[in-house]
């Protein structure tokens, strides 16, 4: 597969309704470019492909909006909506703290990762087009051959409905 159909068949799968085979989203990985921490800065609109993991829905349910890298040692990675203000905030006790943007080696390829700061958690990025990245979220004692958590994020171009307020929780 190259970039070209790997990056036409993420946004068939992203609209898809229903499950997501993680092997096809492996295959469409292996073909998307690698980023660099300093190419993602900035903040993002995100989703999930479900795919049978444990964490399919979860983030919904957290009411997860996306995630904001003001600079590389300063990542949030669970932007969420208040359900009664409708205000956007960093979830800090969701994940554990925040994060940071580090170059990791994922299946053989140095890419932008963001590692979580208060749990073993890492990110993993790549471009499937010049405003969209796919995700992989990988942990600690996880298999190298997963099972993984897939989603998506989107550049915000503009300010977001209500504006992330990043400091402070609802």
């Amino acid at each position: 597969m190259d970039p070209l159909e790997a990056g036409a068949r993420f946004k068939e799968l992203r609209e898809q309704d229903g499950p997501v085979d993680p092997d096809e989203l492996d295959r469409i990985w292996a073909a998307l470019a690698t980023v660099r921490p300093e190419e993602i800065l900035g903040e993002w609109k995100g989703g999930e492909f479900r795919t049978g993991h444990p964490l399919d829905g979860a983030l919904e349910k957290a009411c997860w909006y996306g995630k904001t890298f003001a600079s590389v040692h300063d990542a949030k990675p669970l932007i969420c909506r208040d359900a009664t203000t409708g205000a956007l905030y960093s979830n800090r006790e969701l994940g554990k703290g925040e994060a940071s943007l580090w170059t990791v080696e994922f299946r053989g390829e140095a890419t932008a990762t963001m590692v979580y700061d208060g749990q073993p958690v890492f990110d993993h990025f790549k471009r499937v087009d010049g405003t969209t990245l796919m995700g992989i979220m990988n942990a600690k004692g996880v298999p190298s051959e997963g099972p993984f958590f897939y989603f998506f994020l989107d550049r915000v171009t503009g300010t977001p409905d209500g504006g992330p307020d990043a400091g402070e929780g609802p």
